[in-house]
């Protein structure tokens, strides 16, 4: 039986009308014409549709002639490669959907840049990612991570306030996609950047169920909680904001090149980048383009120079760098066509703000930063905390705190089971000065979770407790003296009820507070400088793998008979 869908990339084109003429209208005409594209209109789909076909063929591949005066045996091979789009409006919204080549045929200034991400952060599984690219405001540098069989967003490393997330691939959660129905339970996958590559329905009516499913979920749902900082860092919208920005830009293309201007890669061109070996630069020139093996940051500030003022940002805009591969430009070879600004990225100041260019957008470094705090903070409050801690009493030291805590959680326990134990100043060398000591934990749960116990009226203390979190975890993964001594304690001090593996490290660590004087913690009630520190130590955590929650301790006086381990009051005592 054939199938029923077909992976393909589809786009959500802005400020084109829904209607056949307009998205006829909206096409490089030249382009089509240089191709000798067929223009068809589809009535089979029952909605506006245009759907443009062409071959793009060469008589020569060109490897041919270098390699025939390599070998000096002359073969010559033909290269025909074939381009397909379909644009169609879907209930007032334009989509197009490119074949091969298909995607040159879509002008890049009508496409959606965050349309696919959009529905990526709001459909796919964030425990399921397979891969992100990602930017760094001011860096000029790329990243890229990849994992074939999908890990959760904080193992890779893309939560940062001045990261800009480009791409997302992992899988979807359950939705009612074509795809799905015929999946037989096995998950659905998709990639979204500023285009949507996913699985579609072939048959019109399952495209435009598809289609409709996708706009219902890019319009109506939330993202995920924990995908939802992707959305927190936008370009500038602010018109003066953005004018300002241009003429500071233009004025300093003028200016002797000072090295504040930088190369980065545009985002949506990563495949072609790394297999093109020619660049063809045209910038404010109607009769050639600088062909080079790598592209020439020089070449395009001189180029951008000669414009008047107040045009050369417009220079760059206009340009174009062309990606290809060989040394000749045929149609054959053209990996893809791009504006010349999108390949430039630098920071502009404006008072005590900053402001970076980056893939022809400007952004404001530090416009998430506060709202990325609080989002990391609200994520570390589970609505159903995996432990409860019984009231700290008026008095009470830690370490007696920590004992008796123990002690009750062992007194519940039925026989057999797993045993919790407590660690409050059993500590370990510290191998970088040996004769100081580094506590591990408080208490040690019998899912081998750590907890690290603090009662605080200020930040002081709770800085304390994030960094004795941050060494601990690092000391056990990169320390095998460490890990050596911290599991034969344990055992020693279980009296061999506790075995952790030679190779153990913390998967999870449960940071338990008591704030003096607060009725209860939240992530509102923290304070306001430990809600930094706090996110910085999840993010650091969560990039080595391991998860971190927050609970609250009740003040001394909370009803005994809320306590799990307190059913019978002969239990309290331990």
């Amino acid at each position: 039986m054939s199938s029923h869908t077909e992976v393909r990339t589809v786009y959500r084109l802005s400020g084109v009308a829904p209607t056949s003429e307009a998205m006829l209208d909206a096409l490089d005409a030249e382009l089509l014409d240089s191709l000798g594209a067929d223009p068809h209109l589809p009535e089979a789909l029952g909605v506006p549709a245009v759907y443009i076909t062409c071959g793009m063929e060469r008589s020569e591949a060109p490897w041919c002639e270098p390699m025939t005066r390599t070998t000096g045996i002359a073969v010559s091979e033909s290269v025909r490669r074939t381009a397909a789009a379909l644009l169609l409006a879907v209930d007032g919204t334009v989509y197009a959907i490119g074949c091969d080549q298909g995607y040159r045929l879509i002008p890049e200034h009508l496409k959606d840049k965050r349309f696919g991400l959009s529905f990526a952060i709001r459909q796919m599984d964030p425990n399921l990612i397979r891969g992100a690219v990602s930017r760094s405001l001011g860096q000029a540098r790329t990243d890229i991570s990849l994992v074939p069989g999908g890990a959760s967003v904080p193992l890779l490393g893309i939560r940062d306030h001045s990261r800009i997330v480009r791409s997302l691939g992992g899988y979807l959660d359950d939705l009612p996609l074509t795809k799905s129905r015929y999946s037989l339970g096995r998950a659905v996958s998709a990639q979204g950047g500023c285009g949507l590559r996913i699985a579609l329905g072939i048959e019109p009516q399952a495209l435009l169920s598809d289609l409709r499913t996708i706009t219902r979920i890019c319009d109506e749902d939330m993202p995920h909680r924990e995908l939802e900082f992707i959305d927190h860092i936008v370009p500038v919208s602010d018109p003066t904001t953005l004018d300002t920005l241009g003429e500071t830009l233009d004025d300093r293309l003028g200016r002797p090149d000072d090295g504040s201007i930088s190369v980065c890669v545009p985002s949506e061109h990563h495949t072609a980048y790394s297999e093109a070996t020619t660049y063809l630069t045209r910038i404010n020139s109607d009769n050639g383009a600088l062909c080079s093996d790598a592209l020439d940051l020089g070449y395009m500030i001189t180029r951008a120079r000669l414009a008047p003022p107040g045009r050369r940002l417009k220079a760059l805009r206009d340009g174009t760098v062309t990606l290809a591969r060989g040394r000749r430009a045929g149609t054959a070879d053209t990996l893809a066509v791009t504006s010349a600004l999108t390949w430039l990225e630098t920071g502009v100041s404006l008072g005590s703000r900053r402001f970076f260019l980056m893939d022809g957008e400007w952004y404001e470094a530090g416009a998430a930063y506060v709202e990325e705090c609080r989002a990391t903070v609200r994520a570390l409050f589970s609505s159903s905390p995996s432990v409860s801690l019984p009231s700290w009493e008026d008095g009470e030291s830690e370490n007696t705190y920590n004992n008796r805590v123990a002690d009750e959680y062992n007194c519940e326990a039925a026989e057999g089971q797993p045993r919790w134990l407590c660690l409050d100043t059993k500590n370990v060398a510290n191998p970088i000065r040996p004769r100081d000591q580094v506590e591990i934990c408080d208490l040690l749960t019998p899912d081998d979770t750590l907890i690290l116990v603090k009662r605080a009226g200020g930040s002081g203390p709770l800085s304390h407790l994030f960094s004795q979190a941050r060494v601990a975890v690092e000391l056990l993964q990169e320390s095998a003296r460490v890990r050596s001594e911290f599991t034969t304690r344990v055992a020693r001090l279980s009296r061999g009820a506790r075995l952790l593996p030679d190779d153990y490290t913390p998967k999870r660590i449960v940071l338990a507070m008591l704030l003096k004087n607060r009725t209860s913690l939240t992530p509102d009630t923290i304070f306001g400088f430990s809600q930094i520190t706090i996110a910085q130590t999840a993010k650091a955590l969560a990039a080595r793998g391991v998860t971190v929650e927050v609970i609250g301790i009740p003040e001394g006086g909370t009803d005994a008979l809320s306590r799990p381990w307190c059913e019978e009051e002969t239990c309290a005592a331990g």
